[in-house]
């Protein structure tokens, strides 16, 4: 790592982007719970749930997943060549679920009535009790699994010891639980045949969330990864350098596997609902724009990059994929729901509901940037390095 200290620059372009954003989040935040839901988004009867759950939400719980694949692979498939990634990839799934749980607050817009369902009222029965439970223990297992950093920082050597004890067991622990909430999200919209356009009604639904969740988090490691060594590269010691291409190769490699039989359950999700038809129609030419423009091209370049060892094809691969889930999570959530509707009647987002997702975004920017500024996040702290 270097170790220059330098006297940091406040005001940089990104600084001062960031400065306004924030500012201008905090004002729109303040419209949202002195004026009302209604006051800074366009949700109504027909569209209850809007951008702040189709992005904050949705995409930020898929793009949050490089957690769970990351230790997986380090600690149950024994990949111990990807440890450097594991402390950024916990980071980076641990202020998504945060952010989402934050985001939740905008939406629901009774802060404290949000731990209600789990502690006072529990629905058993019903799936977005299961959502809310699983994403509260997992968010629980990313602060304790991302401990042991802040730990070192601190000094606390005997706390320290006592969670990476419990690694193998967290680890585990966060992968059931990160299997029933990712699929579990999209057996919500299950209960709403009526109102979502059958090419993205099925009963798959579920198991098409979670397979996409996989490559979206491996993605997301990747993406992370590239911004970190671009911007972040003085933070890194030279075991995260040298390992940072094989996570890149690794990483794009599976991507690629998964991103493949992803495409291929679609398929047979097609043949098994008879939807065939309805490729010939404008929605069915969006819905090859999603499956072919921008998971299997995608997977392509993947398979490609890792074939020829081509970073730069693996790194553009992931930036690719990850606007892919997006553009999934939103037709399922907002494009290619109430598809019935007339125009005028259908759902777009304010410029306030805009503004208070990039707001949501640079809050998770900024305590990325603060942590890893302070904590052994991208590099190992020299009085454990022996332990790796």
């Amino acid at each position: 790592m270097n170790q220059e200290n330098k006297e940091y620059n406040w005001f940089t372009p990104f600084n001062i982007l960031t400065a306004v954003v924030l500012a201008v989040g905090l004002v729109l935040t303040i419209m949202r719970f002195t004026q009302g839901i209604g006051a800074v988004t366009n949700l109504d009867n027909n569209n209850p749930w809007g951008l702040w759950i189709g992005f904050d939400l949705l995409c930020g719980v898929a793009l949050a997943a490089g957690g769970f694949t990351t230790s997986a692979a380090c600690y149950i498939f024994g990949l111990k060549r990807f440890h450097s990634a594991v402390r950024p990839a916990i980071l980076t799934a641990f202020l998504g679920y945060a952010l989402v749980v934050f985001a939740l607050h905008y939406d629901v817009g009774r802060p404290w009535k949000l731990p209600y369902p789990i502690f006072v009222s529990q629905g058993t029965s019903s799936l977005l009790f299961e959502v809310g439970l699983c994403v509260f223990l997992y968010l629980t297992v990313l602060f304790i699994e991302w401990t042991p950093a802040a730990f070192e920082w601190l000094g606390f050597k005997r706390l320290r010891t006592i969670v990476v004890k419990l690694t193998l067991l967290l680890t585990i622990f966060g992968v059931v639980l990160s299997t029933l909430h990712q699929s579990s999200l999209g057996a919500l919209f299950m209960i709403a045949p009526s109102k979502l356009h059958p090419l993205w009604y099925s009963g798959y639904l579920h198991v098409y969330f979670f397979i996409s969740a996989i490559f979206a988090g491996l993605s997301m490691v990747i993406f992370e990864g590239t911004l970190a060594h671009k911007w972040l590269h003085h933070k890194m010691d030279d075991t995260h350098l040298a390992e940072a291409d094989g996570v890149v190769l690794g990483f794009g490699k599976a991507a690629s596997f998964i991103m493949m039989g992803y495409v291929g359950i679609k398929i047979i999700g097609l043949a098994v609902d008879n939807n065939w038809h309805y490729l010939s129609t404008g929605w069915g030419l969006w819905y090859l724009v999603e499956l072919v423009g921008f998971v299997l091209c995608p997977a392509i370049l993947y398979s490609v990059g890792a074939r020829e060892k081509n970073l730069k094809f693996i790194r553009i691969a992931a930036a690719w994929a990850i606007l892919g889930i997006i553009l999934n999570r939103f037709n399922i959530s907002m494009i290619a729901f109430n598809y019935h509707l007339p125009a005028a009647d259908r759902y777009f987002p304010s410029v306030a509901e805009i503004g208070t997702t990039v707001f949501i975004v640079f809050v998770g920017i900024t305590a990325y940037r603060v942590i890893t500024a302070k904590m052994p996040i991208l590099y190992e702290h020299p009085d454990y390095k022996e332990e790796h």
